[in-house]
């Protein structure tokens, strides 16, 4: 088998590196290839992977390459883990909305909208490659976000690829420790759209147990998720931490506004890991990466592999086809909810009507990504502007205008397919 890495010099690759050695037993990779565009990541990332795999007896083969051809031929699996425009972008995505009165952040709002319009043509191009080179029935697993647009542009492009987040599997470790619970027993029934989900029951061995996890431990949970436990209660679900920016709109525009950007602290926390990385006695990954954020990411991509690989029947959260899954949405709209992986791929589990309170916000996401998704796959300014308006945290003509403008703008170095000034 097969595995490529598209992105792979990312500061998660060792996460990635570590899973797949954890199931070697039941994903057979005999070649693990590495392919990024920055040869610096790769020589320094490339170097700790090669020293894991060593350390772990791997005797496959690995290839660490900036050649995206090359390493899509015949694999198996390829995951996709960019991020166009590096976190210098990211910061971009984080302070622009800022000036606009509206909240940034890589993937909600005005900043995940820039994110989609300048990463889905890379991706896009990325996924005819691997129809081109990759195996018969290969699976593009895709981590780059904005997650939810990104593969529904993707599937709207008839890709075979499923999407991949690690709120879920977070929840499921966090909600573990409370239970002194392995969370290999626990099913985590989240639902929704990409960073825009609640946990609406929590199973422990088929046992409903959400009603006395909130009696129980709900305060602390509403301080991981940073709301109001009453919001919990009444809600009668866990919100997503995303769902903070919708919920908490004006205290997160006031902390943003006087705070740090993310991204600074992001790329602070690179440096060390890079160098870090550099060590050639490292061999294993370092306890910097648990502050890089994607926490478990390497557990959830390698699980889904080995469950796509042998159509095990295993539930993952993952963002799939809406089909009839969730009622009010249309069955091409791409929703993020746990799924059977069977032979053919994900099936998503059956889900009771949404509330109210949850249908609205989710609809108006969904046509907001609907949109978006076209617009960054055509160049469509127009879609563009209507994305824009579409959005519960923007909404206003002249704002959206503007955004656009400014957005488009600061993106100019990455958004070919887009004429400077085109916004007006």
């Amino acid at each position: 088998m097969k595995i490529a890495v598209v992105g792979g010099g990312s500061t998660y690759t060792p996460e990635l590196v570590g899973g797949l050695a954890r199931e070697r037993d039941q994903l057979a990779v005999t070649e693990l290839w590495l392919q990024d565009i920055d040869p610096e990541r790769r020589e320094v990332v490339g170097g700790l992977a090669g020293r894991m795999l060593a350390r772990q007896g791997f005797e496959g083969r690995l290839e660490v390459t900036d050649d995206l051809d090359a390493s899509l031929e015949g694999a198996d699996f390829v995951l996709i883990q960019i991020r166009v425009g590096g976190q210098e972008a990211r910061l971009s995505d984080e302070t622009v909305p800022l000036a606009c009165g509206c909240i940034g952040q890589e993937t909600t709002g005005a900043g995940g909208f820039a994110k989609a319009m300048r990463t889905v043509p890379v991706v896009l191009g990325i996924a005819e490659r691997v129809h081109a080179l990759s195996a018969p029935g290969a699976w593009i697993i895709d981590f780059t976000n904005p997650v939810g647009i990104v593969t529904r542009a993707l599937l709207d492009a008839g890709h075979r690829a499923v999407g991949l987040c690690n709120v879920a599997i977070g929840f499921q470790r966090s909600i573990g420790k409370l239970l002194d619970v392995d969370p290999v027993r626990i099913l985590i029934d989240q639902v929704g759209l990409n960073h825009l989900t609640w946990v609406r029951s929590v199973r422990v061995d088929g046992r409903e147990v959400l009603p006395e996890l909130l009696a129980e431990h709900g305060d602390r949970i509403a301080d991981e998720v940073e709301l109001p436990r009453r919001l919990l209660d009444e809600l009668g679900a866990i919100p997503s931490y995303y769902l903070r920016y919708f919920y908490a709109h004006d205290e997160v525009l006031s902390e943003q506004v006087d705070g740090v950007p993310r991204a600074q602290e992001v790329m602070e926390i690179e440096r060390g890991l890079l160098e870090l990385y550099r060590d050639p006695m490292l061999n294993e990954k370092p306890e910097l990466l648990e502050q890089r954020g994607g926490a478990f990411y390497s557990e959830a991509a390698t699980g889904l592999a080995v469950s796509l690989a042998a159509g095990d029947g295993t539930v993952h959260v993952v963002d799939v086809r809406n089909g009839t899954t969730i009622e009010g949405l249309a069955p091409d709209d791409v929703v993020e909810v746990p799924a059977r992986i069977e032979a053919d791929g994900p099936v998503p589990l059956a889900q009771e009507s949404l509330a109210p309170e949850l249908l609205g916000l989710v609809q108006h996401v969904a046509a907001y990504e609907r949109l978006t998704a076209r617009a960054a796959a055509t160049g469509d300014i127009a879609l563009a502007r209507k994305a824009l308006l579409t959005h519960p945290l923007i909404g206003q003509y002249e704002l959206a205008e503007g955004l656009l403008e400014r957005l488009l703008e600061a993106g100019a170095a990455h958004l070919p397919h887009l004429a400077p000034g085109a916004a007006r």
